[in-house]
């Protein structure tokens, strides 16, 4: 459908929505390209009527530009092949994200006035609308599933400024729609309360890692060897699955 005007994401998937007749609905975003195969795998797992929602895996298809986008690559590939893969093993990943996700057009049916009314600081929101819908899903009882096999090409910052704004953009939907899937997690397996509350306090630890590091250095003129030690030994320990 062609809109008379730039609404946002939201309000586009919403008009959309409303003009689709099957059952099945993706989401893919205008700088991602899927592969051939991605509508039928992710259609084969919906298959399940308790499944409401599933996203592909993704990866950045200008992995080659800069280191920068060498890395997110490689971030990406952690995302999902770690967190959403053990996230869809209990049934809930957490973020169906953007690039490539598929929602149960029945399921989506009772959700939209929530989704469009959504308010952040008495506004309608702007931003996190892949987290948000996701949460909606899982509050109403469906499934949430990754498809590892089910592959998309995005395209990812190139230059630190855009980088550092995207995850400034995704940390405020993380951190805000997180106190909407707290009451989520208790009918949910621990393993995912365990996870969701490490996705908000390890950046935080980090930062206060760094921070008494630099502070330790400072005053004592030493350098602080184990803290440089356990950040490199967690690098180290997450990458090497790569």
């Amino acid at each position: 459908i062609l809109l008379p005007e730039n609404v946002g994401k939201r309000k586009a998937q919403i008009a959309a929505i409303g003009q689709s007749s099957g059952d099945l609905v993706l989401n893919v975003d205008s700088d991602s390209t899927i592969a051939f195969d991605v509508v039928s795998k992710l259609a084969s797992k919906m298959r399940d009527p308790e499944v409401g929602a599933v996203m592909g895996q993704l990866t950045a298809s200008n992995s080659g530009d800069t280191w920068l986008t060498k890395l997110i690559d490689m971030e990406y590939w952690l995302a999902c092949n770690e967190e959403r893969a053990a996230q869809s093993r209990f049934g809930a990943v957490m973020c169906c994200c953007g690039p490539c996700a598929m929602y149960r057009r029945s399921a989506l049916a009772s959700l939209l006035d929530q989704y469009e009314t959504q308010l952040f600081r008495g506004k309608l929101s702007d931003f996190g609308e892949d987290r948000h819908l996701t949460i909606l899903m899982l509050k109403a009882g469906f499934r949430t599933e990754y498809v590892p096999n089910a592959i998309v090409a995005t395209v990812v910052p190139d230059t630190l400024k855009s980088y550092l704004r995207q995850q400034l953009r995704w940390a405020r939907s993380t951190f805000r729609d997180t106190f909407l899937a707290l009451p989520l997690l208790r009918g949910l397996n621990p393993f995912l309360t365990f996870d969701v509350v490490g996705q908000n306090i390890g950046p935080l630890l980090l930062a206060l890692s760094v921070v008494t590091g630099l502070a330790h250095f400072i005053t004592t003129a030493t350098v602080p060897w184990w803290t440089i030690l356990i950040i490199a030994s967690i690098t180290i320990i997450r990458c090497s699955v790569v």
